[in-house]
C-alpha cells in the first residue's frame, strides 16, 4: 500500500501526500515515494507540471519523529523539486509545520487555503530549521524569517502570502489556481525547464554552499539532550522543562 497519490490530468500530474493518521510526516517511506514519483515525472513527456497537495487537514506536520529519513535524503528530495525541469506546484488546505515547509519552499508555486495556517515548531523542542532553510531563505522575506523562526508562532496564508512563503492565497484555492495551471498547459516544456533553471540558480548556489554544514548543524541539535527533552515533552503532550 502507497502513501503517495498520482493522477494525471491534461498534462498535469498530482502527487497527494496520503498519510492523514500521522498527518503526512515526512517519513523515510514517504519521502522516497515522493523522490520517486518525482522521477518518473522528470521522464514522462505527457507531464507538463506536477502539482503536490494533500489528503486530511494536514499538507505535513514536518519530520516523522518515529521513522526518519536520513537528512541527506531529505535535502537531495529537497533539491530534486527545486531542479525537476518541470514546475512543481504546492496547493494547501491545511495545516503547515516544519519540513513541509520546506516541501513548500522548494516548490516553483505555492497556493494555499485561507483557512491554511503556518509554523516553525523548531525552537519549541531544541532545535531549528536549518536543512529546510536551503530553500526557504532565499524566498522569504527576511525579517519575517527571524520573527517566525524565533518565536515558532503560528500564521496565517495572507500572512505567508506577504513573506514570500506562498505564491498566493485564497478563499478557493482550486480556483486561484486554475489560471496559473491552464499558463503551464499553454507553455512549452523547454520554454519551462529553460525559465526554470533561471529562477533556481540562486537557491542551487545556496543548497551547493550550505547544504553539508546545516545537514550536520541538524544532527548536532537532534542529537542534544535539550532536544530530546522537546522531544520527548511534544510526545508525552506536556511543556518542556526550560518553559518559563
Amino acid at each position: 500500500m502507497t502513501i503517495l497519490g498520482t493522477a494525471h490530468e491534461r498534462g498535469i500530474t498530482t502527487l497527494t501526500l496520503d498519510s492523514p493518521a500521522n498527518r503526512n510526516a515526512l517519513s523515510a517511506r514517504l519521502v522516497g515515494e515522493l523522490a520517486q514519483a518525482l522521477t518518473d515525472c522528470a521522464k514522462d513527456d505527457s507531464v507538463r507540471a506536477v502539482v503536490l497537495t494533500h489528503t486530511g487537514s494536514t499538507f505535513s506536520a514536518g519530520a516523522d519523529l518515529k521513522a526518519p529519513p536520513n537528512p541527506y535524503t531529505f535535502v537531495a528530495l529537497l533539491r530534486q523539486i527545486v531542479t525537476l525541469p518541470k514546475p512543481v506546484v504546492a496547493r494547501v488546505t491545511g495545516h503547515v509545520r516544519a519540513g513541509g515547509l520546506g516541501l513548500l519552499g522548494a516548490c516553483d508555486i505555492a497556493a494555499a487555503s485561507s483557512a491554511s495556517d503556518f509554523a516553525f515548531p523548531g525552537v519549541g523542542i531544541g532545535v531549528a530549521p536549518a536543512v529546510i532553510s536551503l530553500p526557504l531563505l532565499e524566498r522569504m522575506d527576511p525579517r519575517a524569517a527571524e520573527r517566525y523562526y524565533l518565536t515558532g508562532e503560528r500564521f496565517d496564508a495572507a500572512e505567508a502570502a506577504r513573506i514570500g512563503l506562498l505564491t498566493l492565497a485564497a478563499d478557493d484555492v482550486d480556483a486561484a489556481l486554475g489560471p496559473v495551471l491552464e499558463g503551464l498547459r499553454k507553455a512549452s516544456a523547454q520554454g519551462l525547464a529553460a525559465s526554470k533553471e533561471l529562477l533556481a540558480a540562486r537557491v542551487l548556489e545556496t543548497f551547493d554552499r550550505d547544504a553539508e554544514d546545516l545537514v550536520q548543524r541538524s544532527a548536532s541539535l537532534f542529537a542534544s539532550p535539550e532536544a530530546r527533552e522537546g522531544m520527548t515533552a511534544f510526545l508525552e503532550r506536556r511543556d518542556p522543562a526550560w518553559v518559563l
